[in-house]
Order: structure tokens, then sequence, then C-alpha cells
């Protein structure tokens, strides 16, 4: 009996130390986030903390080793002069801290082995900047019955065939309608987003509703057009655009960068 209360009391007092030791990381771990969430506000003008993971266990390795395996990053309702509002994520991974403290600051400039930045306009936005404020957009048909393909690993749609639906009244066109959307981004500086309608979808999962054609090249040319300004943050060239969920995302990946926090907001 003696010898049981013994490893039982063992037991227990390594389980405290393993929760204690657990429980200081994750607080480590929480107090890091909260000082990088304000560093990109001061840096980036954000209005507000953005959302801000740093990934990766255990966390005080990470520190000591100076260099953090993953970070994300996620700010929502950003100020944007052409659409009014939009969201900006990044993911950060294999940052280097060798010139950074483990509590990086607004002026860190963070060498990374791989970042992916997207920005990302809701469809209440596009629909506000399209004047079509009903307007709903989704990945391509083909790709919604077949959640396996046709995706990027953050869940991108490809760029062909997007569906957007809406009531084009300024196409003179009072019903609501399903319109395949190609997009691209287009300009010397790669920041301009082109949306063109090319097709009516019918049938199952849209509005199923026929176009007149002497109506067609209006409804067709209300879902078009051109939106500047799309800079992706921490200044990453475009390498695909599509939907995921109702939200159309431009999406830039590189390898072997710096990233400025100042740079994560291009607004």
């Amino acid at each position: 009996m003696r010898v049981r209360k013994l490893l039982i009391g063992a037991v227990a007092v390594a389980a405290i130390v393993v929760l204690g030791a657990v429980g200081a990381d994750f607080g480590g771990a929480i107090y890091a986030e909260y000082r990088l969430a304000r560093s990109v506000r001061t840096a980036a003008d954000l209005q507000h903390d953005p959302s801000v993971a740093i990934l990766g266990f255990p966390f005080s390795t990470q520190a000591a080793d100076r260099r953090y395996d993953e970070i994300e990053i996620r700010a929502n309702g950003v100020d944007h002069p052409v659409v009014g509002k939009v969201s900006l994520e990044a993911t950060l991974h294999d940052i280097d801290l060798t010139d950074a403290s483990w509590l990086i600051g607004p002026d860190a400039k963070l060498p990374v082995g791989k970042a992916e930045s997207r920005i990302i306009i809701d469809s209440t936005h596009l629909g506000r900047f399209i004047d079509i404020p009903d307007l709903l957009v989704e990945a391509p048909t083909r790709e919604s019955n077949d959640a396996t393909g046709g995706t990027t690993e953050s869940g991108i749609s490809s760029n062909r065939g997007v569906v957007f639906t809406g009531t084009p009244r300024k196409a003179g066109f009072d019903e609501r309608v399903s319109i395949g959307v190609d997009l691209e981004v287009a300009g010397s500086d790669q920041t301009t987003l082109v949306m063109t309608a090319t097709e009516v979808l019918t049938g199952p999962g849209t509005a199923d509703e026929d176009v007149p054609e002497d109506k067609l090249d209006a409804v067709l040319a209300a879902f078009s057009g051109t939106i500047p300004g799309q800079k992706l943050p921490f200044n990453l060239r475009p390498t695909a655009q599509g939907a995921r969920g109702s939200d159309i995302i431009i999406e830039g990946i590189a390898e072997g960068v710096t990233a400025s926090l100042g740079e994560f907001n291009q607004a």
C-alpha cells in the first residue's frame, strides 16, 4: 500500500509539472500573439487588432531557437479606397527571428521561407461595386458538385466559370439570374481584377432563369467589370484568383521573401 501511494503521488506530481509546463507554453504563445497583433495594427495602420496565430508546439522551443514554424494573420473589415471594405490574410512559414525579438515589434523585417497572402472581397461589397446589391458569389458549378477538385490548397476555386447570381436591374432585367464569370488579374503591376461574364447558367444550383437574346449582351455587361487597386499583403504577386464561400479571393504565394509588417495592408 505504501509503495502504491508513493507511485500515485509521484504520478500526480509529474502530471502537475507537465500541466504547468504546457500552461506556461500556451501562456507565452498567447502573449506573443497579442504583441504581434498590436504590432501589425500599428505598422499596417489598421483600425482593429488582427487575428494572429503562432502555430507549432512547443512554442517555447521555437522562441528559444529564434524561428517560428508558421504565423497566420487575418484582418476583416479593412478600409479599401475602391470597394469600401476588404479582408486581408497572410500565412508565413519558417520565420527567421535572428534579427528580431520573439515578441515581434512593429518595425521588424522578417525573412520567411514561404509567404502566402490573400485579399478578399465579399459578395456584399462586390455587389455594391457593380451595382447588383443582391449579388451572391459561388464556386464554379462543376467544383461545387465535386469538393475534391479544382481548388488551391487554401480552398480557392479555379478562376473559370465562377458563379455570380443576382438581379441586374441596370441592364433592364428584373429577374434573378446566374452568370458564369471568368476572373483574371491584369495591369503592369498585377493589381487590377478583371471580371468577364461569359454565359447564362441554368439548372440545379443556379437561379435557373434564361435571358432573352435581346437582353443578353446588357446582362453579361452588368456582371463584367474591372476592380483596380487589389494589392496583396507583403507585395506578393498574384498566383491564383477564384471564389471561396461567397467571397472573391486573389492569392499570391512566394518563397524566400522578407516581410515588413507595414506592408500587410497595401491600401
